[in-house]
């Protein structure tokens, strides 16, 4: 964090600090866990559901905070008493980059249905060895976890990159006033959180206020392979850059991938291309450690926005084939002591993703000589009024891409199985799992070295622990 005084703080936010305490001292860090507090923090008493966080004050004091953001007054220490702490940590949290930004920092924004994480992942690993950036821990990335993110800038931040995430119209809006956005990257309009907005356009049109949200001298790194996310580029004035798979382009400014190539993990070798205004078509290869073609199209993305604040090209592509993984659970490959690859790509899951997933399990599966192909998976949640006749195709498409055997569990398990059955898989190699625990014995009865196991749901089914205990108890 930059640091301010509490005095300062209280500035922004347009109170007096009440309470006992030295006024001048500086806050360093902005927290809202009592447990992780430590000396110089603003400890930020947010109400929810199971807890108060005024009730959590004293610890928090014990532990080193020097003031407390708060909605109602208490007995000792400082305190900052607002309206609502959250909407207070918005505030000093918009401080922190405006103070930033005087300092020449660049916000790099990302959303999209799905590859934001690993997208901004790849991002940081780009601009890093540049200058100091700051990208989320795991997928903070709403009204919360934006300003926390934004709270670990220093004085010396060149990069902060911002995931934001949308549960309705909006809420990307009110993430753009925290973090005002230079460079708005926005991936793909998909189905994921279909049942809380109601439908493709209205994800469109709130994934879209990413880009309205750019100043005439920012940047839109848009992709041109998906129309609704294209089409945003009517919705602002600041420059365009057209990012994508495809061969070479029509549009003035692009980058984009050619010449794919995959191996026996689906990574996949491909031709970086840029050519920017009026510059010359530039190109470098890259090879990437990370599995799936979606990784490709989320390699050029990262791969505009690092353009657009002047990264080399020759850099991103060193950085490109340089880079892991950083958040946890997203087409992870580890492999069991008698040879059992396993796919943890347990984080989330959505139409899209599912299918990109099977697509690499797939893709692997027939690399490895004897070996066959298994898929553990859970309910995709969030999906409406949609959510049955997208586990249906989820279904047909195991079926379609030859996939060996398929358990499920969940709600929506038994319209899995029957979709896959009746698109013409055997009958024999579908299972219907009540729970975890029986999809691990379902699969552990039945595999052999040189399998390969996809393990994919939406987060809430927690399929990470089924990963795990095949790792685990599968042995030679």
């Amino acid at each position: 964090m930059i640091p301010v005084t509490v005095e300062q703080a209280a500035e922004v936010l347009g109170v007096t600090p009440v309470g006992t305490g030295d006024t001048e001292i500086p806050i360093t860090s902005l927290v809202a866990n009592s447990r992780t507090v430590s000396p110089g923090a603003l400890f930020v008493a947010l109400r929810g559901e199971r807890a108060d966080g005024h009730d959590f004050i004293t610890a928090a004091r014990a532990n080193g905070a020097v003031a407390a953001l708060v909605a109602r007054p208490v007995d000792a220490g400082l305190s900052l008493v607002v309206p609502d702490p959250l909407e207070g940590l918005a505030a000093i949290a918009r401080d922190q980059v405006d103070r930033g930004h005087d300092r020449g920092m660049r916000v790099l924004a990302v959303t999209g249905s799905q590859g934001k994480t690993s997208t901004k992942d790849m991002l940081a690993q780009i601009l890093e060895p540049h200058g100091a950036t700051i990208s989320p821990l795991g997928n903070l990335n709403n009204e919360l976890g934006l300003p926390l993110t934004v709270a670990r800038i220093s004085p010396d931040t060149r990069f902060l990159i911002a995931e934001m995430g949308a549960r309705g119209i909006g809420h990307i809006a009110y993430l753009c006033r925290i973090a005002p956005p230079d460079v708005s990257m926005v991936l793909n309009v998909g189905v994921a959180h279909v049942g809380e907005f109601g439908g493709r356009a209205a994800i469109a049109q709130a994934k879209g206020e990413l880009v309205e949200a750019l100043a005439d001298d920012g940047v839109a790194v848009l992709n041109a392979d998906d129309p609704l996310v294209w089409a945003m580029r009517s919705r602002t004035d600041a420059k365009v850059l057209a990012v994508g798979l495809a061969t070479e382009p029509a549009w003035d400014s692009a980058v984009w991938a050619s010449d794919l190539v995959s191996d026996a993990f689906n990574r996949f070798r491909f031709v970086l291309n840029s050519r920017l205004d009026d510059q010359v078509h530039c190109q470098v290869e890259v090879q990437l450690a990370l599995s799936g073609q979606h990784q490709v199209a989320n390699s050029v993305a990262a791969a505009g926005a690092a353009l657009a604040v002047g990264t080399p090209l020759k850099a991103i592509g060193t950085a490109l084939a340089n880079a892991q993984p950083r958040s946890r659970w997203r087409m992870e490959l580890c492999t069991s002591a008698d040879g059992v690859l396993v796919i943890n790509d347990t984080y989330n899951a959505n139409p899209d993703s599912m299918r990109a997933a099977i697509a690499s399990l797939a893709e692997i599966g027939s690399g490895r000589s004897g070996g066959r192909t298994w898929a553990v998976l859970g309910d995709m949640l969030e999906l409406g009024a949609s959510a049955e006749v997208e586990h249906a195709a989820l279904g047909r498409h195991v079926a379609e891409r030859g996939i060996s055997g398929l358990i499920t569990l969940g709600e929506h398990a038994v319209v899995v199985a029957e979709a896959a059955i009746a698109a013409g898989m055997d009958p024999e190699r579908v299972v219907v799992s009540r729970d975890r625990a029986e999809a691990v014995e379902q699969i552990l009865g039945d595999l052999a070295p040189a399998d390969v196991v996809l393990i994919k749901a939406s987060r809430g089914l927690a399929l990470d622990t089924v990963a795990e205990q095949i790792l685990s108890r599968h042995r030679a």
